[in-house]
Formats: structure tokens, sequence, C-alpha cells
């Protein structure tokens, strides 16, 4: 029989597990805390179902290959994107939620690769991923933000699709979910530089009714993105 060669989350599960010693995973901080705190009740805090924005991508989706969910929480995006033949990597700091999004994709009957970790602190891997979302991740400051999409950048492979959600400044005037600060919403100019160089770039931003478990509620003003490396 051949040797086993571990595949890329396999390998990148080892290395996390000890680079994560020291940084946010493993710390008592307050927003380590927070999101423990949010995802420990026995309800899906954004719901079960895929982001909107994220579903209507879905004819801009491969048939198949690796997906990345950054700062996925409870997994419904991750999932989602296993349910339409991708092999995902659902990727989160904490715990409680991850113990909930193996609970959906076993109820969904899907596979999903579930890595804890910082999302700011991870060693992305270089063009791995045919598709890399991130949706409602507003909990960055902005020089964690930078890291952050730096990796993302890092992670797409060429061709890649990119797809990003996030809140505007102009959410602050509703209140219905997201950041107070208002350094951490995302504005077109601030997603343009960040990925510039990347085609078929088109940003959306829109106001819409938001239900998305009892944590996005109402009104909301958002941004869209999706891009080619």
């Amino acid at each position: 029989m051949g040797q086993h060669v571990p595949t890329w989350p396999q390998k990148a599960a080892k290395a996390q597990s000890v680079a994560s010693k020291g940084n946010i995973v493993t710390q008592n901080s307050s927003e380590y805390q927070r999101w423990e705190d949010r995802f420990a009740v026995p309800d899906y805090a954004f719901g079960k179902e895929p982001n909107y924005f994220l579903a209507s991508c879905k004819s801009l989706l491969p048939r198949s290959g690796k997906a990345l969910a950054v700062a996925d929480g409870e997994g419904r995006n991750g999932v989602w994107l296993a349910e339409q033949g991708l092999d995902v990597v659902s990727l989160d700091f904490s715990p409680s939620a991850q113990r909930k999004g193996r609970a959906l994709a076993k109820e969904r009957g899907v596979a999903v690769t579930f890595l804890q970790a910082d999302v700011h602190a991870f060693d992305y891997p270089a063009a791995t991923f045919e598709v890399v979302a991130e949706i409602f991740t507003q909990f960055s400051a902005p020089p964690e933000r930078a890291m952050k999409w730096a990796g993302m950048r890092k992670a797409v492979k060429p061709g890649g699709l990119l797809i990003i959600q996030g809140y505007t400044p102009k959410q602050l005037q509703y209140g219905t979910g997201g950041p107070k600060e208002i350094e951490n919403l995302y504005t077109r100019a601030m997603l343009e530089e960040a990925f510039h160089g990347f085609h078929d770039l088109t940003i959306v931003e829109e106001e819409l009714e938001l239900h998305e478990g009892t944590s996005h509620g109402g009104m909301s003003a958002v941004i869209n993105l999706t891009a080619r490396k």
C-alpha cells in the first residue's frame, strides 16, 4: 500500500495548532471571549442559511475546486459552499462556533474542513483556492484587516474568485448589526485599494432589509464585491 500523503488542510491544521500558541486563539482576550460567548448559545446567531449575497454568486462558482470561508463562524456559508460541490476550509477562531459548524455540515450531509485559527495571524497558503469568501468579518481593526486581506489576496489562485460583503459607514445610522467603530466598516475606495490588480472587479453598495438569525435584522447598508485574480 502507498504511503498516505497529508492534504493541505491536514498539514495546515497540524501547523496551525502549533502556530496558534500565544495568539488570540488561546489567549483569554476580550475579543475572543466576546465571540465565544456569542456562539455558545444553542441557537445559530446568524442562522443556518447562507448569506444572500454569497448565494447570489452561485453562477460565478466553479463546479469543483477548493474554497476558503474566512471567519466563517457557525459555518453557514462554508457549508453552503460545500453543498455546491467545493472542497471547503472553514476558518474561525471560536471553538464554540466550529462545533455548531460541524453539526450543520453533518445535518446537511457535506464534508467541511474546520480550522481553528486567528484569521489575522493565519498563514494563508499561496495560490491554493479557487474561491475565497469573506462575509461580514468586520471585527478587524485596520492593521488587522490589512494582514487578513493580504492573506486572502495571496490565497486566491490565478483566475480564482474573491467574494466579500460588509457593512458601510452608513450602517451606523441603522444599528441593525455590525461594528460600532467606523474604521472597521468598508468603503468602495478601501476595497479598490486593497484588491487593485484583480480583474472583473465589481463593487455594489445597497440598502436593504437583512434578516440573518438574531444578529442581523432590519434595514442595512452593505457593500458587495466580486473579483477575479
